[in-house]
């Protein structure tokens, strides 16, 4: 039996300021990672074996995918089954924006499930997914944006300061700061440790119990967001692979392959692009 292609498909709307993903054919195993933005997904074909937060799921058609902004997760194929994947991703501030015009407060969303299995909800995602691939009239995608979120909204979501979620201690998040401040410079853990009461292997046990992943893959995922923001401006892959301090391009560009699933030159095209679409 021939090998399918692995292909994936980022596509960014102006008129809506988000991302619609796809991944599909026997896709790689994504790394322990987070997001700074929501993420909204469905299994449309195949399987997939999820872990986020400490929680492992089975994924299979119709299963929708609901990620926090810092949900730490990966995955895996599961027998490698065909798998057809599909995504938008929402950042902050519109999420901010559009609870606040859907519900008439303002709030910042939470999810209260990481995965619903078997939701209806997936076909007004596939609805939002497909305006956007075929460049429908704005009003058509705002519709289907709004009633996406709409029923998010009323069936999975809180105010997120009415959640009680686990917070790290003080030492953990002078840490994780420091990393976000600091991304660009060559970090060391005699750095991290330098700067609380911790040995080394408490502060990496620790660390990596209260955030989800270690210190080493946080800094990753702190310097592949900024050069996201970086490649979106127009800035050269060599340069934002620099400004975010990695070792060198080749580094940089297998880190990203690794977490985002498209090379740099490929991310930063969807945004040269008119259409707002790249292929691999």
């Amino acid at each position: 039996m021939s090998q399918i292609q692995e292909q994936r498909h980022v596509y960014y709307d102006h008129d809506l300021d988000i991302e619609a993903y796809n991944l599909s054919g026997i896709v790689q195993k994504f790394p322990n990672h987070f997001h700074e933005y929501y993420v909204i997904g469905f299994v449309e074909g195949g399987s997939r074996h999820l872990w986020c937060k400490g929680e492992e799921y089975d994924l299979s058609v119709g299963d929708l995918i609901l990620f926090n902004p810092r949900d730490n997760h990966y995955c895996a194929p599961i027998n490698g089954e065909i798998l057809d994947y599909r995504a938008v991703n929402i950042n902050p501030e519109i999420m901010v924006k559009m609870a606040g015009e859907i519900t008439g407060k303002e709030f910042t969303p939470y999810f209260i499930h990481n995965v619903i299995y078997q939701s209806d909800i997936t076909r007004s995602l596939n609805d939002l997914y497909n305006a956007i691939l075929n460049h429908a009239p704005k009003l058509e995608k705002e519709e289907a944006f709004f009633f996406l979120l709409d029923q998010v909204f009323q069936e999975h979501v809180m105010p997120f300061d009415e959640i009680s979620v686990s917070e790290p201690d003080q030492q953990i998040k002078l840490l994780c700061t420091y990393m976000e401040e600091h991304y660009s410079k060559n970090i060391q853990l005699d750095d991290l440790v330098a700067m609380t009461n911790f040995s080394k292997s408490y502060l990496l046990r620790s660390f990596t119990r209260q955030i989800g992943v270690s210190p080493y893959r946080y800094l990753q995922t702190i310097r592949i967001d900024r050069a996201k923001k970086l490649l979106e401006q127009g800035i050269l892959p060599i340069d934002a692979a620099v400004m975010t301090g990695f070792a060198d391009q080749s580094h940089f560009t297998n880190f990203f392959k690794e977490f985002i699933g498209l090379t740099p030159k490929q991310y930063q095209r969807i945004f040269i692009n008119p259409k707002g679409k790249k292929n691999e």
